[in-house]
C-alpha cells in the first residue's frame, strides 16, 4: 500500500507543479488578437490597467462611432509620433489616453466603459500624460508646482484634440517652451488652447491689472512672454520662476548690469531679491518701484529707530530739504559698487 500511496502522491504534485509553470509562461485563455493589439500599444497609459479585461481594440475602430474627434487627433504633433522611428512600438493612439476600448465597444459605446479624462481630477488626468511627458527638463518637476498643488491639470492648456494654431500676436511667438521660441511658425505644436499671455490670464487675473499699469513690463504688446520669467510646468522655485543662472532671480537675464559680483554688494539685493523693490508685472510707479517714492524704500532699512536692518550712524540728512528726499541723487549705485561701499556716483 505504501508504494502506492507514495506514486500518486508524486504524480499529484507533478501535476500540480506543471499547472503553475503553464499558468506563469501566460498561456491563459484571452480573445482573439489581444496579444498582438497590446503589442501595439505598449505606450499606453496607466490608465488603461485600472480597466478590467484592458483589450485594445486600435484607433481605427474608434473612428467609426468618432470620426470628429479622429480627423482632428489625425493633425495633432501626437498623431505624427507613429511615423517616428524612436517611438516605434510605442503609438500614442486613442487609447494611450482613454485606456483599453474593447469593453466600450462591447456595450455599444458605454461612457462609463471607457475612460474620460474631463471626468477626471486634474491630477489624474496629468498623470496620463505624464506618463510621456516627464522626461524632459521642463516637464519633469510639474508635480512640484503650483498648478499641481491646485488642481491646474495638462488639459486646462492644452487641447489633445486639436490641431489648430492658436491666434498670435504680433511679435509673440506664443509657444510655452524655451526650445521652440526660435520657431514661431510651430504655435500648434503643442497644442494651446489660447496664446500666451492670454492662456494665462484667464486664471491670473490680477496680472493682468498690473500690466494695464503705467509702468509695466510689455507682456500685453508682446515684447515678451509669461515664459519667459516663469515654468508653466512647475519648478522649485517660488512662484514657478525660471532662473537666470544658478540662484539668480530671472530679472538677470534682462538686466545683467545689475547682477554682479560687486567689490562692495548691497545685501538685499543677494539675500532678499528683485521684488523687495520692484513689483515684476506693473506699477503706479517709475521703475516699477513698489512705494511712490525711493527714499520709502530706502528708510524701510536705513532708519535709526529701525531695530533690524541697517540703522545709520549719526543722521546728517536733513529730510525736510529737497536735496535729500532723492536718495539716488548721491547712492546712486544702489544694486551693488566696484568703487564705494556707501555706493556713491
Amino acid at each position: 500500500m505504501k508504494p502506492l500511496k507514495t506514486t500518486k502522491t508524486l504524480l499529484i504534485g507533478g501535476w500540480l507543479l506543471g499547472l503553475l509553470l503553464w499558468v506563469g509562461a501566460g498561456h491563459l485563455p484571452h480573445s482573439t488578437g489581444t496579444a498582438q493589439a497590446q503589442n501595439q500599444h505598449q505606450g499606453a497609459s496607466p490608465a488603461g490597467a485600472q480597466v478590467a479585461d484592458a483589450n485594445y481594440v486600435g484607433s481605427e475602430t474608434c473612428r467609426m462611432c468618432h470620426e470628429d474627434q479622429f480627423k482632428n487627433f489625425s493633425h495633432t504633433p501626437h498623431a505624427g509620433l507613429e511615423q517616428e522611428a524612436s517611438w516605434h512600438g510605442r503609438v500614442v493612439g486613442c487609447e494611450s489616453c482613454h485606456g483599453p476600448g474593447k469593453a466600450h465597444v462591447d456595450a455599444g459605446g458605454d461612457p462609463t466603459k471607457i475612460i474620460n479624462p474631463k471626468k477626471l481630477s486634474a491630477k489624474a488626468s496629468s498623470e496620463s500624460c505624464l506618463t510621456c511627458h516627464a522626461g524632459s527638463d521642463d516637464h519633469n518637476n510639474f508635480r512640484r508646482g503650483s498648478h499641481w498643488r491646485n488642481d491646474v491639470g495638462c488639459v486646462d492648456c492644452h487641447a489633445p484634440h486639436d490641431p489648430s494654431p492658436v491666434p498670435t500676436r504680433p511679435g509673440s511667438t506664443t509657444l510655452v517652451t524655451g526650445d521652440v521660441r526660435r520657431n514661431p511658425e510651430s504655435t500648434s505644436l503643442y497644442m494651446l488652447r489660447a496664446s500666451e499671455p492670454q492662456i494665462c490670464l484667464k486664471c491670473h487675473s490680477e496680472q493682468r491689472a498690473q500690466f494695464n499699469m503705467p509702468f509695466r513690463h510689455r507682456v500685453l504688446e508682446g515684447a515678451m512672454k509669461c515664459s519667459d520669467c516663469h515654468n508653466p510646468h512647475g519648478g522649485f522655485e517660488t512662484r514657478q520662476v525660471r532662473l537666470a543662472s544658478g540662484t539668480d532671480a530671472p530679472c538677470l537675464k534682462c538686466h545683467a548690469d545689475k547682477q554682479g559680483p560687486f567689490v562692495f554688494e548691497h545685501a538685499p539685493v543677494k539675500t532678499e531679491g528683485c521684488t523687495i523693490c520692484h513689483t515684476p508685472h506693473g506699477s503706479n510707479n517709475p521703475r516699477l518701484l513698489v512705494r511712490t517714492q525711493i527714499r520709502q524704500l530706502c528708510l524701510e532699512c536705513h532708519s535709526n529707530a529701525h531695530e533690524i536692518g541697517a540703522p545709520n550712524t549719526p543722521n546728517f540728512h536733513n529730510e525736510a530739504t529737497v536735496r535729500f528726499q532723492n536718495c539716488t541723487t548721491c547712492h546712486a549705485k544702489i544694486h551693488g559698487s566696484n568703487v564705494n561701499r556707501t555706493f556713491f556716483r
